[in-house]
């Protein structure tokens, strides 16, 4: 049989990498895609996002065509959850025309792409190609890398230098691995930042590599598949600030606080002790699902530093228990604090 063609959809927290996978599940032009999504956290609420736009074959279940690895980054759990989660796939490629990877925020792309040299799994698959997602509104602010015109003086001025952070280095793993860099949010910044930052990450991709704006995850699926590269034998040329680490080590402070509440809020309300908690503690990303007094529908709360965007995805099941599920992700997170920000009498409705 054909190998199963893998896009990999990397990125950093909140780039907009499910938004991404959504608007290609539901324009799928007749593909036959499967879909793995990696959580960082144990709610697995992007996994749910994808289960709700509603495009899963009708002779298959939602849950076995969407496959969630709910116990950290794939890199760190490659020998444990993923081999068996490949060899199901991997059964059924007879009725895959595609699989799509949607990493964690925070994992490295190399050792992913390297279990596909496996030989029980390398006669199957390949990957197809890396696709980072970007998110050019943070970028600007300089949430991910600092500020830009400082980075770049910095590098110039003595390049033995070392002022990255692990998440910096994370962040230029996932830009040196990409045959495609998709930005993000491009209608919230300037031009002249704009151009600025597409001038420093095509210092960081190979040569070659395009940058290209997409709004709200709407692009056409031809320029994200078909890529052809077979990721798995180019790594040689793929390099990472971890090529020499015999193991790579993410930051251990990184934590994620899943809060599950039977609890209504009103947004703007919840919004607001948020930003207060975003005020008091060092989180990169917040996502989840709400209840909403007085609402059929469940709304979607994602929050990317102060930032926070909020839609209506689908009606409340009737033999659904209506609750508010948040996912906090940030550097030593302190969940009694948390939840006494978020669980107080004034919140319920």
């Amino acid at each position: 049989m054909h190998k199963i063609p893998v896009t990999v959809i990397s990125g950093f927290l909140g780039a907009g990498k499910t938004t991404l996978v959504r608007h290609l599940l539901q324009n799928n032009q007749g593909r036959r895609i499967a879909v793995l999504v990696n959580e960082f956290g144990e709610v697995g609420i992007d996994g749910d996002l994808l289960r709700s736009c509603q495009i899963c074959d009708e002779s298959e279940s939602p849950e076995s065509n969407i496959v969630e690895l709910t116990n950290g980054c794939l890199c760190c759990t490659v020998q444990e959850e993923f081999y068996p989660v490949m060899q199901e796939l991997l059964k059924r490629r007879d009725k895959i025309d595609c699989l799509l990877i949607e990493t964690s925020g925070l994992a490295l792309p190399k050792p992913l792409i390297q279990a596909f040299g496996w030989p029980a799994i390398r006669n199957s698959a390949t990957v197809d190609g890396v696709v980072t997602v970007v998110d050019c509104y943070a970028l600007g602010l300089g949430n991910i890398v600092g500020d830009l015109d400082a980075l770049e003086s910095q590098r110039q001025a003595d390049d033995s230098l070392d002022h990255e952070t692990p998440i910096e280095e994370l962040f230029e793993d996932q830009l040196a691995c990409a045959d495609l860099v998709l930005l993000t949010k491009t209608d919230l910044v300037e031009p002249e930042t704009l151009d600025k930052i597409k001038t420093w990450l095509k210092q960081e991709l190979q040569p070659g590599v395009k940058i290209v704006p997409v709004r709200d995850g709407k692009i056409d699926p031809n320029l994200l598949l078909g890529f052809n590269a077979a990721v798995e034998n180019d790594l040689d040329n793929r390099h990472s600030h971890h090529d020499h680490e015999e193991e790579h080590d993410h930051d251990e402070d990184i934590n994620s606080i899943e809060l599950i509440l039977d609890q209504s809020f009103e947004p703007q309300a919840l919004i607001q002790q948020l930003q207060e908690l975003l005020r008091e503690q060092e989180i990169y990303r917040i996502k989840g699902f709400v209840d909403v007094p007085n609402k059929s529908m469940r709304l979607v709360l994602q929050g990317v530093g102060n930032r926070f965007d909020t839609f209506y995805d689908r009606l409340w099941a009737p033999d659904e228990i209506r609750q508010t599920r948040l996912v906090l992700i940030g550097h030593e997170l302190n969940r009694q604090l948390i939840e006494e920000k978020i669980i107080r009498p004034k919140a319920l409705a």
